[in-house]
């Protein structure tokens, strides 16, 4: 009887994590809140499981809120956890990147973050 008990928790466990599995990004390049000499010609982020194209949204904008992204932004076709873009010429100042994505469990997900290049 024990042995039955402890599979049902195992597999409720494993359910449970894979029905409210929301996607975490867990990488970007730049780094959050990097200070860089030299301005990037990307941005990188790897979330910890694959995401859907759906609701995929990516952005970069200047400290007045332009953006400076090619908006190209795309999942890479091998690795559905890496969404990237590039970039126009950066100048010195502060960058924000903003995301949006849709877990595997259908949720989305948005964030941002900032870096910044320096003279």
């Amino acid at each position: 009887m024990k042995k039955i008990n402890i599979l049902w928790v195992v597999l409720l466990t494993v359910w449970a994590e894979t029905i409210f599995a929301h996607a975490i990004l867990v990488k970007s390049s730049p780094a959050k809140e990097a200070s860089l000499k030299t301005p990037p010609t990307r941005v990188d982020l790897w979330f910890d499981a694959p995401v859907g194209p759906k609701y995929t949204a990516l952005a970069v904008v200047n400290s007045k809120g332009e953006r400076v992204d090619n908006k190209d932004g795309e999942l890479e076709a091998f690795d559905k956890s890496h969404l990237s873009a590039t970039l126009k010429k950066l100048t010195p100042g502060r960058y924000g990147i903003r995301y949006r994505v849709q877990s595997e469990d259908g949720h989305i997900v948005t964030g941002k973050l900032f870096f910044e290049v320096t003279e």
